[in-house]
């Protein structure tokens, strides 16, 4: 098991638990944690911005992030969802073995 989180940010508190809510039912992540009220500088379509959204911090195993992040681009209203991944590298023991317990077997 390689053990990954992946970040998303949604545009609210909604739109996070609708995505939360789907991907954990569906077995794609063992745990989401939604973070409310970051705000985003970027730029997109040549135009500078700055939003409010929320934070979806995802667990999971890099063998699902495929299925993941299909299933998030289907439920998420942005054109561009931020959709990103990191590894664990360190963990307790107990935590990542129900991590990995509670995915859905490929």
């Amino acid at each position: 098991m390689q053990p990954i989180i992946v970040y998303c940010t949604v545009p609210d508190t909604q739109t996070g638990k609708e995505i939360a809510t789907a991907v954990v039912k569906e077995g794609l992540c063992a745990c989401v944690n939604q973070v409310p009220s970051v705000t985003s500088y970027y730029i997109y379509d040549d135009a500078f911005n700055e939003e409010s959204e929320e934070l979806l911090i995802i667990k999971t195993d890099i063998s699902h992030f495929e299925q993941l992040k299909n299933r998030i681009m289907e439920l998420h209203p942005y054109e561009v969802p931020e959709i990103i991944a990191s590894d664990i590298t360190k963990g307790s023991k107990p935590y990542l073995q129900w991590l990995g317990d509670a995915l859905k077997p490929l």
